[in-house]
């Protein structure tokens, strides 16, 4: 029997904090509330950790490196990470259930997610002893060889809307290196975040690898990221938060890796394969109610095709439904009434665009859930907001293009540089626009390539700098030490 949606089913204590293996009280005694978007209910609290808390997890980080942890092979730090990946596996519906209350996603996609971090951490766990130095030839008489190291206590900040995706890419990269991580998860869906240190305690991870103090961003978060204790930071989530992330490291100089917005595109060429296409161009627009750094807001189609490109999203849209996580439509709430109300501020204030369709809201929808139906715009010019600011919601627009030149012009035509598709079956073309379009990652003929842990992810521009996922994120979580042995 299906429990109803305001039951908060946990295997642990979501009102502590997981510092130096132990679960703890916060220091202020405070908490938070959770809120289950679907309702808007009030379903449990977390701790509302602060500075005090992350001197104790930096300590017990640091402590870490200098103990078991830090001595411990790199095939062992792979045998740790490979059983908190068969953990997460066992509790993929739990986590499912919990990742779908917190975050308002449809069941099946939090699913998807709990399946990813399991992924993660048999990638990562397999790689650990497979990262290694070169000799480079120099003068006679010299062996010169590098060496990887870990940097020592890695902050992690992540965002609500993927927190399971994003500590797999992010988190347990930083532990395949050899670093002590610790996590700040975000005030609004951080249920398995603290789930995760929980899996990772019963794995068998040594106490103080992984450390977890929830709390506000303005007050945990930025005391992790200011903390002269950390040697380098992670950061997913606005661009403005970014900045000041990037600003704290800069009067430690700490390295900051940065996964911050986007204003994905997909091109759509007149010679498109449209049946594939479809379920792309619309799927990764609405994908967590298009609360994703990912999500393809922009759909530029050639002229030639727009009447009919419009007309079958536009079919697609019609028949989305929009509903309770636990119901598992198409789409769930927004994760919350501010975020409501920004991509509700978008679609009031249209400047000449126009609705080609809207998705519909299922009759079981609660009255206090944060509930948005998807909208797909037509009538948009490149210079209209729209096209240019990242809404985070359910919402596309429709840009046409005439030819190669433009599609590219339009493309590259805003501040971020995050991901790209490109629909052509003419090879050169792919190749050309490959090269053109200013992204971290671009696609041909599909977009996402169904997650893919193995492949380098970031942006450029205000999207951010450096890689996650893949052998690249193990670069970054690493630091690269030349040896210049002279033997005569």
């Amino acid at each position: 029997m299906t429990k109803p949606a305001d039951t908060l089913d946990l295997f642990f204590d979501s009102t502590k904090c997981f510092i130096g293996g132990r679960w703890v009280a916060p220091v202020s005694g405070d908490y938070l509330p959770i809120e289950d978007p679907s309702s808007g209910a009030e379903i449990g609290r977390i701790a509302r950790g602060n500075a005090d808390d992350v001197e104790a997890a930096v300590s017990a980080a640091r402590a870490a490196l200098g103990g078991e942890w830090g001595r411990m092979p790199a095939v062992e730090r792979g045998r740790v990470l490979t059983r908190i990946g068969q953990k997460v596996l066992e509790r993929v519906d739990d986590l499912a259930r919990i990742e779908a209350m917190d975050v308002g996603k449809p069941l099946k996609q939090a699913r998807a997610d709990a399946v990813a971090l399991a992924r993660y951490l048999e990638f990562y766990g397999g790689a650990c002893d497979k990262i290694m130095g070169e000799t480079i030839p120099y003068l006679d008489g010299y062996t010169v060889y590098t060496l990887r190291e870990p940097h020592g206590v890695t902050g992690h900040v992540i965002p609500w809307n993927y927190p399971m995706q994003i500590i797999g890419r992010s988190v347990t990269g930083a532990l395949a290196m050899g670093n002590a991580a610790v996590l700040k998860p975000a005030e609004e869906a951080c249920l398995t975040a603290i789930a995760f240190a929980k899996l990772a305690e019963e794995a068998g991870l040594p106490a103080g690898a992984l450390n977890v103090v929830p709390g506000l961003g303005e007050e945990a978060g930025a005391a992790l990221t200011a903390h002269a204790g950390v040697n380098h930071i992670s950061f997913t989530g606005s661009v403005g938060v970014g900045q000041l992330v990037q600003r704290a490291a800069a009067r430690n100089v700490v390295p900051v890796t940065l996964e911050l917005g986007g204003k994905s595109p997909q091109l759509v060429f007149a010679d498109a394969d449209l049946d594939r296409a479809l379920p792309f161009l619309v799927n990764a627009g609405i994908q967590n109610a298009g609360q994703t750094c990912s999500a393809s807001s922009r759909i530029l189609v050639h002229r030639s095709i727009l009447d009919e490109v419009t007309d079958r999203m536009a079919a697609r849209y019609r028949s989305l439904r929009v509903g309770p996580a636990i119901s598992d439509l198409d789409v769930g709430p927004m994760v919350s009434a501010r975020q409501q109300e920004i991509v509700d501020g978008f679609l009031g204030d249209l400047g000449g665009a126009e609705v080609a369709a809207r998705g519909e809201l299922a009759g079981d929808a609660p009255a206090g859930g944060h509930y948005l139906t998807p909208a797909l715009l037509s009538g948009v010019t490149p210079d209209n907001r729209l096209a240019r600011d990242e809404i985070f919601g359910p919402v596309q627009v429709i840009i046409p293009f005439d030819d190669e030149a433009e599609a590219v012009a339009i493309a590259n035509g805003t501040d971020f540089g995050l991901v790209a598709g490109v629909w052509t079956q003419d090879g050169g073309r792919q190749m050309r626009m490959a090269k053109a379009i200013r992204t971290g990652q671009v696609f041909l003929n599909n977009y996402g390539a169904g997650g893919g842990v193995e492949l380098p992810f970031g942006g450029v521009g205000k999207s951010g700098h450096g890689r996650e996922k893949g052998f690249e994120a193990l670069y970054g979580f690493s630091v690269l030490k030349t040896v210049a042995a002279w033997h005569g």
